[in-house]
């Protein structure tokens, strides 16, 4: 099978966890007989330092001519601690989600087997977690109305959200709730803000048409709580879109590393994947990432985009079988941690058709 990937490696370790994927995504070819054809695109700081963009039209045009998009990372310290930036990286991430309107970002939590050690949760707490939280991309308040005062001492943020946004998100989390265990729980503040109630109420009716998933209605601050005190309980969340970036993250810590965990931006026109973790740009150029939540992202690209099931699952079968001998890098290997390179290396060897293993 032929496919284009836009591959938009980014900023800090982006380069280097994406250069690891592609040597896997490499021997998924060979071994499956598959050919994939990447086109390099720029996207936030070096897009910047390159054309004063951080989400050039060229970009734009490589990932709407692809088949998917492999992202690394975006964020740069030097326009973080510049309060005037006009320009800053994150802004492209949000430009590219809008113009190729990813609405849906799925995130994956699931717990590794031998890296429940490495879990801040006790261990009995976290064993078989596996949830996905759904959140809406390109809606609510970093798509709204923004401003200052004009004496500058006051600013707004304005969170606006449509029934067909809500609608469009809530489907594809309903569908996906009836591939998993059947429960999905949608997360708001129903009893303070108007868009909540919004969201309420549009769920509240589209469950009607998905009798087979059992709903529950959580408001955001017990999700939080509940999400550590008893992670096993959850099953699909879906929320909108500063909720659904809180909560990610904190349910990022419960498989022990953020560098683990993969995510998909599910678009109209293409789709996205990227590890959830940011830049960390203090290990950029040391070949010292952890390149797995990249790795596992891009498993989530043969799934879900090109359909190839048998290849995805060899992808995680080989990832669990690097965790199982102990090997990792340094965020979850204290004694003789493997590089970047040397995980994609590692995982890309380990890579067998799964019908010639059984």
């Amino acid at each position: 099978m032929k496919k284009t990937i836009a591959v938009l490696p980014g900023d800090g370790v982006g380069p280097e966890i994406i250069d690891a994927t592609l040597a896997v995504l490499q021997s998924i070819e060979e071994k499956y007989n598959h050919q994939f054809t990447y086109n390099k695109g720029l996207i936030g700081g070096v897009a910047i330092d390159a054309v004063g963009d951080p989400f050039p039209k060229q970009t734009e045009t490589v990932c709407l001519t692809s088949d998917a998009i492999l992202f690394g990372a975006i964020g740069d310290p030097k326009y973080d601690n510049d309060p005037t930036a006009k320009v800053r990286p994150e802004q492209g991430l949000l430009a590219m989600r809008q113009k190729l309107g990813l609405y849906a970002n799925v995130r994956p939590i699931q717990t590794f087997k031998s890296l429940l050690h490495k879990s801040p949760l006790k261990e009995d707490r976290v064993t078989g977690a596996d949830f996905v939280v759904i959140r809406e991309l390109i809606g609510g308040i970093y798509f709204g109305k923004r401003g200052r005062g004009a004496d500058g001492r006051s600013a707004f943020d304005t969170s606006t959200y449509t029934v067909e946004e809500i609608s469009r998100v809530s489907n594809y989390a309903f569908k996906l709730a009836q591939k998993r265990r059947r429960k999905l729980t949608l997360v708001d503040k129903a009893n303070v803000l108007e868009t909540s109630r919004l969201w309420r109420e549009t769920v509240q009716k589209i469950a009607q048409d998905f009798p087979d998933v059992s709903v529950e209605y959580m408001f955001v601050d017990n999700a939080s709580m509940q999400i550590i005190r008893n992670p096993t309980a959850f099953d699909v969340i879906l929320t909108e879109n500063m909720f659904g970036d809180i909560l990610s993250d904190e349910a990022s810590v419960i498989t022990g590393s953020i560098g683990l965990l993969p995510s998909a931006s599910i678009g109209e026109k293409t789709s996205l994947y990227e590890p959830i973790h940011g830049s960390y740009p203090k290990a950029a150029g040391t070949n010292s990432a952890n390149p797995i939540g990249t790795i596992l992202s891009a498993a989530m690209m043969l799934e879900y985009s090109f359909d190839m099931k048998e290849e995805a699952g060899a992808i995680r079968m080989a990832v669990n079988s690097l965790l199982d001998e102990g090997k990792g890098t340094k965020d979850i290997v204290s004694e003789n941690p493997l590089t970047t390179s040397d995980v994609g290396e590692e995982i890309a060897r380990k890579l067998d058709p799964v019908s010639s293993t059984g």
